[in-house]
């Protein structure tokens, strides 16, 4: 007979199989929705193209579960368009809504970056310094990738030295459905020297804690990278 002793832990057993499934489901979906978002920013996956899940669950070794959760998660960042019956598909970058998001990041930043110089310690300038050293390593090397993912780094630690976590996490959001516009943006080759100089720029207007300085900059920064995919956009 089973005293009501072993029923309890028997049911603290099957809670707690069951939760280690979701956090193991959990993960594999976060995982495959990084190496989509990677894809789709990086244009291995075309504006345009068909998610075919049977496909891509052999290619990532995953099950359906949890590639329909990464797959909400893209579409909750506009990279793909959900249809009723029928293939999700990568979004196509609408000019007019890229026009919108980058007056939104431009406030967004510039807000912050006037914060940050008034509230980063001296010790984050100095990792932003580095950082910049860094990138201008890349710049001289080529390196593509390694550029883009350390200039993601450092407009997201440009926010976090504003010490608000509300915006923040605000520009966290934006910023994921701006990733694959700025790595377009470095089609341009002399965009690539342009965007280290005015982030140069930008460093030294912190480090002698110009917070009016700073905020311009960083607003006309984004506003130059904008310009860049409407040109490349025409083309």
């Amino acid at each position: 007979m089973t005293t009501d002793t072993e029923a309890t832990v028997a049911g603290d057993s099957g809670s707690a199989t069951a939760a280690r499934r979701r956090i193991q489901t959990t993960s594999l979906a976060q995982e495959a929705y990084r190496i989509l978002q990677r894809m789709i920013v990086h244009g291995e996956l075309a504006p345009g193209a068909r998610i075919v899940e049977p496909a891509l669950c052999e290619q990532l070794g995953i099950s359906r579960t949890p590639l329909r959760e990464a797959l909400r998660m893209l579409a909750s960042e506009g990279l793909i368009a959900t249809r009723r019956n029928r293939n999700a598909v990568v979004t196509r970058i609408d000019p007019t809504e890229l026009e919108h998001l980058f007056e939104v990041e431009a406030g967004i930043e510039s807000l912050a970056v006037g914060l940050a110089a008034e509230r980063m310690t001296n010790t984050e300038l100095k990792q932003l310094e580095s950082l910049q050293e860094r990138l201008e390593r890349l710049l001289a090397k080529g390196d593509r990738d390694a550029y883009f993912a350390l200039n993601q780094r450092i407009h997201a630690l440009l926010v976090a030295g504003a010490k608000n976590p509300v915006l923040e996490e605000t520009h966290r959001r934006l910023l994921g459905r701006l990733e694959r516009a700025r790595y377009l943006a470095l089609d341009r080759l002399g965009r690539w020297k342009e965007s280290t100089d005015e982030h140069r720029a930008i460093l030294e207007a912190l480090k002698t804690r110009d917070a009016e300085r700073a905020r311009r900059l960083l607003s006309d920064h984004v506003r130059h990278t904008g310009e860049s995919i409407t040109a490349i956009n025409r083309r």
